[in-house]
Formats: structure tokens, sequence, C-alpha cells
């Protein structure tokens, strides 16, 4: 029997105080466990087939191929006479994009290639195509939505004339980057489900961590050195172009992975450079830094061996300013938030709070909405510091919604957001005549249709509560609230407990 409501919100912070849904002891994603299956297949001899997805239509989607395509689930071996899971270490040059609209996915897998450790924990190395230890059995983990899953698929690809469709290797004997993606594909509902995203949201499933989304149309001059630091630590970057086709080798509205910084000398002044990898595999920018751009001829020898390599694979250098021209924003996901302060000696904590709006109890709406809006659910933080230190960025807040769906695509989502106010009084629960009478400190620039939003901001010394919210009473969603935040603040939770519809908040500082 199902459980549900408070039940379940009960056991599922019982399992999270025991390390369940951690990165070391993630959930099984749909009760499909990794190593009783495996045992099962090899003491049966058979090779796996996963009904959870099964290698048919149901599996790819809707309106995704060409209905006279002949498609074919294949095994590696079955495509090749000597496959391997990974041959000669990974790269982003190890693959290209395929028949679905994932770019966003596959800029973010190109960012993955860079960070071993977060690699080998998403895709763990000790799975084969081959050999005695082959059962047809691969498993891959994610992040999603609070917690870590790992997630079990078979190794039927489709395919068309024995190619896969979808994410393809460089060398057609290597199938780590179709496997991840069709377990990623699982995650979502069908691969065309993959259909359409943003690279932070593939980025926050491969990391868990901090993101934080750059505007380049008004760019700050601080932007440099935040890309600077976001490159020297563990962080994915990634960027989106603008919806202009122009003569310029980008593709509009298209995602790209940062792979690279660099400052060179140009007739004595020093050029900001930014690398990017398309997910193509092909197709570049063809203006100033470009593969044959004339200007590396003006450079040093030293600088331009190191820096340029003349060929068709996707990758190319273009200066800061041209990337914020031609693109709308830079996406940063790091698995730590240090890469947020100058200071290097800061430390930072993170808070994270689950909970529901629910139609009637707990979904005021925006703060037009005077007579709800103060029934959201409302979390309270103390800031601590100098008075003199009130310019600094001391806190990261992102509300990310839960989807109400099993497919990706048929998620509802709505229009999201959070607002702060100063308070000083203590009460467990602010009533409507508090946010009647007092104006907002800070909040999200605007309410977004979207999976994430998130506000970089300055809190003074003081006390805070903050309150999530959609745009109009009596939605209900789920959502995720976390309050990245330097050492001297504090949160205390204000206490809202709505427990005749399961709507237990729950509080997790590391």
């Amino acid at each position: 029997m199902p459980v549900h409501g408070v039940c379940k919100n009960i056991m599922s912070a019982r399992q999270k105080d025991r390390g369940y849904g951690t990165s070391q002891n993630p959930e099984r994603f749909q009760q499909q466990d990794y190593l009783q299956l495996k045992q099962f297949l090899q003491t049966q001899n058979k090779l796996f087939r996963d009904e959870a997805f099964p290698p048919d239509q149901r599996s790819l989607g809707q309106g995704k191929l060409d209905p006279a395509q002949q498609v074919q689930w294949l095994r590696p071996r079955d495509i090749v006479t000597n496959p391997f899971f990974i041959l000669d270490g990974v790269s982003r040059f190890d693959f290209g994009q395929g028949q679905v609209g994932n770019c966003w996915f596959l800029a973010s897998l190109g960012a993955l290639t860079f960070h071993k450790e977060i690699f080998e924990l998403i895709v763990p190395l000790d799975q084969t195509c081959l050999g005695k230890d082959y059962c047809g059995l691969f498993h891959f983990r994610f992040w999603r939505f609070g917690k870590w899953v790992d997630v079990v698929i078979d190794d039927k690809l489709p395919t068309v004339n024995r190619k896969p469709i979808f994410a393809r290797s460089k060398d057609e004997c290597e199938f780590w980057p179709a496997l991840l993606e069709k377990a990623y594909a699982k995650v979502c509902g069908s691969y065309a489900d993959m259909t359409s995203g943003t690279p932070a949201e593939a980025m926050r499933d491969f990391t868990g961590g901090v993101h934080m989304c750059i505007q380049l149309s008004d760019p700050s001059p601080n932007l440099w050195k935040l890309l600077c630091r976001a490159g020297r630590s563990r962080t994915f970057m990634s960027c989106t172009t603008t919806g202009d086709r122009l003569p310029n080798g980008l593709v509009p509205g298209h995602a790209y992975t940062v792979t690279g910084l660099k400052e060179v000398t140009l007739q004595e002044t020093t050029v900001n450079l930014v690398r990017l990898w398309n997910p193509w595999g092909h197709g570049e920018w063809i203006g100033d830094w470009s593969d044959k751009s004339p200007l590396w001829r003006s450079v040093s020898t030293k600088e331009r061996e190191k820096c340029l390599t003349v060929e068709n694979d996707g990758e190319f250098w273009m200066s800061l300013e041209d990337c914020c021209r031609y693109y709308n924003n830079i996406e940063i996901c790091g698995m730590r938030p240090d890469f947020l302060d100058e200071d290097p000696a800061c430390h930072w904590k993170t808070s994270t709070y689950e909970n529901r709006w629910v139609a009637g109890t707990t979904a005021g709406g925006y703060i037009n909405h005077k007579e709800t809006f103060w029934t959201n659910p409302q979390y309270r933080i103390k800031v601590y510091g100098k008075p003199n230190s009130s310019q600094t960025k001391n806190t990261l807040v992102s509300l990310m919604q839960k989807p109400d769906k099993r497919n990706r695509c048929l998620a509802q989502l709505f229009f999201i957001g959070f607002i702060i106010f100063e308070v000083n009084m203590f009460l467990q629960e602010f009533p409507a005549s508090f946010f009647s009478s007092h104006r907002p400190v800070a909040q999200t620039r605007k309410l977004m249709k979207s999976r994430e939003v998130t506000e970089f901001l300055t809190l003074k010394p003081g006390e805070y509560v903050i309150v999530p919210c959609t745009d109009k009473p009596n939605q209900t969603a789920s959502f995720l609230l976390t309050i990245f935040s330097r050492e001297e603040t504090y949160h205390l939770k204000s206490r809202k407990w709505t427990t005749a519809h399961g709507i237990l908040g729950k509080y997790n500082q590391s």
C-alpha cells in the first residue's frame, strides 16, 4: 500500500537522518536495487531487461522520430564486436548530440568530463559491456530535488541501421555517453521528455550544489574575477546564445559549455578570452579569436601554441565582450559555494527546507493577494556581522519547485519566487497585518515559470523572514528552499505545521 501525507514525510525525514538519499547512500529509483538485480541475473545467467523503462515506443516518447524509421533496440555487443563502457578515459570530445533536442543536457555532460571525482560519483566505473561480470545491467547516480538517486537501466539502445540515434560516441566502440543519457531519459520519463531545457537543470542534477545564473545583458565589472574564481573551484559553467540568427557561426538558442578562461596580451593590452564548446561536436564561432582569426598572429608563439587548435571539433575561443554580446547568460554550478566569495578563508553553510504549497491552507499566492499571502510557509533567518560589512553579498537563496508528474514535459510549472522582510519581533507565524504594513527588503526580480529561481543578496545584520510563493493562491506544489550563507548567518525556522495535509517542514543544515 502506498504511503501518503504525514506518514510519508516522517518516513522520508527518518531515512534522511540515517543518510539515505546521500551521494554515498542514494535512494533506489523506482525501488530497483542494482546489487540485488545483479546478483539475481548472474545466478540465473540472464541479461537484464528493464520493464520500468522498456525498450519500446513508451521510452522513446512521442513525436521525436520519423515514423518511417525502423528502430531496433540493441545491446552494445550487438552493435559492435568489441564494445567498451569507457575507452581511453573520458573527454567532451567523446560524443555528439543525436536526434533529441537535449543540447542543455549534453553541454552539462561536457562540463562533467572535467571533474574526475564528480564523474565517478555519477558514473560508477566498475561496469563493463563484456566479460564474466556483464549481465546487461548498468546504473548511474543523479541528484533529484534534495536527494541522490541510483538509477538502473538495461543496455538496450535505440538504433537505426545499427547506429545509436541519440548521444553518439566518436568512437563507435565506446558506450558510456549513450548509457548515461538513457539513465537520465529514464529519470525524465522518456527520451522525448529531454527535449528543451537549461544547462542549469542538468548541472544541478550532477552536483546537488550551488547554482548561479549571471545575466550578460548588463554584466558586472567583476564578472571576469567571478568566472576565474569559478574556474579555480570545482564548478560547471555553460551559457546559452540569444535567439537571433547571425552569420557568426553560433547556433541561436543553443547551449554551450564553458571549457576554459585565458588572459592573453595583445599589443600591451590584456584581453580576457572564454573557450566554449558546442555539444554537437562541430560548428564554431567565426569571429574575433576564432580558430582562423588573424588576431592569434599578434600574440606570442607560446600563448598561441598553448591555446589554439584549428579543428572543427566544436570548440573555440572568443573575447568576454563578444560572449556578453551574443549569449544571454552564464550558468555556474558548483559542489560548494566557495566561488561566491572573494575571501578564500570564508566558510559558507547550507540549509535546506522541504515543504508544500497546499490549496486552501498554505498556498497564499503572491504579495498582491493581501488576504492570503501570509498563509505561505515562512522561514526565519538571523544575519550577524559588522554594520560596515553590509555591502558584501552574504546570502544566496534558491527556490526549486518539484514536479507533480512522472514525465518531465508533462510536469506543471508555476510562476514562483520569494520575498524577504526584515523583522524585529519574534512570532511563530507572521500575520497578514505584518505583511501589509512592512515593505520587502529583497525579493526575486520577477516571478519565473521555471524549475528554479535564485538570487544572490546582501542582507545587513538583523533578522528576516523569507516567504516562498507562487503567483496565485491555491496552486498546490512541493518545493525545496535552499539558503547558502556566510557562517555568521543563522537560520531560525518559523514553525508551520499543517499535519492534516501532510506538510511537515524539514530542516537540514550542513
